[in-house]
C-alpha cells in the first residue's frame, strides 16, 4: 500500500453536495457492545478500552468493564436513537456483527429508522495483524450476520482503528462499495478504484475518554467549531462525527449532542446525511 502525501492538493474537487450544501455532515454511532473481548466468550481478559474505568485487570474477568459496555447497549443506544429520531436526522451505524446479533431490539430499531450500517468487525478486534485467511473468513461472516440482523447487506466497512494490508482488497472481492479505513482527507477519494470515505478520530466523542473534553457543552462547542471552520473555507467539505453508545450516551454528555443536532437541523448549508448517501453521491458525480 503506497502512501500519498498530496491527495487533492491545491485544487480539491467541488463535491456538488445536494441542494447547494457546502458541508456533508455524517454522524456515526459505533455499536460495539457485545462484540468486545470477554472472558465468557473465551478471551483471557476483559476489554476495557473506551470505558470509564482505570486500566482494568491484567488478566481475568473485569465485571466493572463488562457493566460499562452493557450500559451502552442497554441505555446509551436508546438515548442516541431517541435524539436522532426526534430531530428527524439520519445517521450511520458502525456495527460490530456480534454486537448486533446480541441486541436484536437495537437491530430492529436501526432497520426501522432507515439508518445505514457499516461493518465494523465480526468482533471489536484489531484487523491490523490478522492473517489473510482469518480476516477473509471474519469479513464474510460479519457481512452475513449484519445482513441477517438488519435485512440489508452492508456496503461500507471500517476496521477497529486500522486495516491490514489485505483488508481493502478482500472488501473489494466481497463486493463492498467503499471503506472508511483512512483519516487522511476531508473529501472522499479513490484508491486503486476503491472508494474511500475517510473517518475521524478528532471529531469524536472518544475525546471524553482522554479528558480533552469533559462536558456536553464543550463537545457542542468543539464540533460546532469544526463546522464553522469548514463553512468558512472555499469549496465543499465532509465532516464525520464519531459517537459511542457507552460514551456520549450518558446524560451529561448527550445534552451537548442534543444541542448540536438542534443547531445543524437549522443550517441549510449543511447536508446531514448517511455515509451511504455520500458514497452514492460521490460515485454518481465523481466516478473513478
Amino acid at each position: 500500500m503506497k502512501r500519498d502525501f498530496e491527495g487533492y492538493g491545491r485544487h480539491p474537487p467541488d463535491p456538488r453536495w445536494p441542494g447547494g450544501a457546502r458541508l456533508a455532515l455524517n454522524f456515526v454511532i459505533n455499536h460495539e457492545e457485545g462484540g468486545e473481548r470477554s472472558v465468557p466468550d473465551g478471551d483471557p481478559q476483559s476489554e476495557n478500552a473506551l470505558t470509564e474505568g482505570s486500566t482494568g485487570l491484567p488478566q481475568g474477568r473485569d465485571l466493572g468493564a463488562e457493566s460499562m459496555f452493557q450500559f451502552g447497549s442497554r441505555v446509551g443506544f436508546w438515548r442516541l436513537h431517541r435524539l436522532f429520531t426526534e430531530a428527524r436526522l439520519p445517521c450511520t451505524i458502525f456495527a460490530v456483527a456480534r454486537a448486533l446479533e446480541r441486541t436484536p431490539q437495537a437491530a430492529a430499531a436501526i432497520r426501522e429508522a432507515g439508518w445505514d450500517v457499516v461493518g465494523h468487525g465480526l468482533r471489536w478486534e484489531s484487523h491490523a495483524d490478522m492473517d489473510e485467511a482469518t480476516e477473509r473468513r471474519n469479513l464474510a461472516e460479519a457481512t452475513r450476520i449484519i445482513e441477517a440482523t438488519t435485512g440489508h447487506r452492508p456496503r461500507g466497512w471500517y476496521c477497529r482503528y486500522a486495516p491490514s494490508l489485505n483488508t481493502r482488497r478482500i472488501l473489494r472481492e466481497l463486493g463492498y462499495l467503499y471503506d472508511s479505513d483512512a483519516y487522511d482527507d476531508e473529501l472522499p477519494y479513490y484508491d486503486d478504484g476503491q472508494l474511500v470515505i475517510p473517518y475521524s478520530l478528532v471529531n469524536n466523542d472518544l475525546r471524553f475518554q482522554r479528558a480533552a473534553i469533559t462536558t456536553g457543552a464543550e463537545f457542542h462547542v468543539y464540533i460546532m467549531g469544526a463546522i464553522e471552520m469548514a463553512l468558512s473555507e472555499p469549496g465543499g467539505r465532509m465532516l464525520s462525527v464519531g459517537l459511542h453508545n457507552r460514551i456520549i450516551g450518558h446524560p451529561a454528555r448527550a445534552i451537548g449532542l442534543k444541542r448540536l443536532l438542534e443547531a445543524v437541523a437549522a443550517m441549510p448549508e449543511v447536508w446531514v446525511c448517511r455515509r451511504l448517501d455520500i458514497a452514492n453521491h460521490w460515485m454518481e458525480h465523481h466516478p473513478t
